[in-house]
């Protein structure tokens, strides 16, 4: 059984995904970058929860090696 949810619980997903949008907007790469970094672990702390961190990391990597694959 899962623990990690993957539906959308924002009763707005298009404003979530244009607020993340916006945070970026303006920075360099390099800024971005690190605002990407401070943003996951603020998250992940948030999150607190080992297991949970784990089954995340692996779904996000297995989605970008889907993506360089083409398949999604």
């Amino acid at each position: 059984m899962t623990s990690l949810i993957i539906e959308s619980r924002f009763p707005d997903p298009d404003r979530a995904y244009r607020a993340l949008i916006e945070a970026h907007r303006g920075l360099s790469d390099e800024d971005s970058a690190a605002l990407n970094s401070a943003l996951v672990l603020i998250l992940a702390n948030h999150i607190g929860d080992q297991a949970v961190l784990q089954e995340a990391l692996a779904l996000a990597r297995q989605s970008l090696h889907q993506a360089q694959d083409g398949s999604v």
